[in-house]
């Protein structure tokens, strides 16, 4: 690729990709929390399984604001800034923690 090209490229399609990819995931994690939920209530209710389908809902949320946070910095401008450290260890830790507690719903 050339200067000339490099120039040219279009600085608002990456943004645009990592929003979409970021709503995907949350719209990945919906989905596992209310199959976690489902579960939690569709196989007799119990205190063990209250208290994982709330987990569950507890890290929805925590993955919900993160991916919120990061769509709005990266709409706020044409050069957002990286992600942090700290963002990406809380987003990476909800999405395997909510995946570990729907599977022990299921089984």
């Amino acid at each position: 690729m050339s200067a000339v090209d490099a120039g040219a490229r279009d600085p608002g399609l990456q943004p645009e990709r990592t929003r979409l990819a970021w709503r995907r995931t949350t719209l990945s994690g919906t989905v596992a929390a209310v199959l976690a939920a489902r579960t939690a209530l569709h196989g007799g209710v119990t205190a063990p399984r209250i208290l994982v389908g709330a987990l569950c809902c507890l890290l929805w949320l925590g993955l919900l604001l993160v991916a919120h946070g990061r769509i709005r910095a990266l709409a706020s401008s044409a050069r957002p800034a990286a992600l942090t450290p700290r963002y990406a260890a809380a987003a990476a830790l909800c999405t395997a923690a909510l995946a570990v507690c729907a599977s022990v719903l299921v089984l």
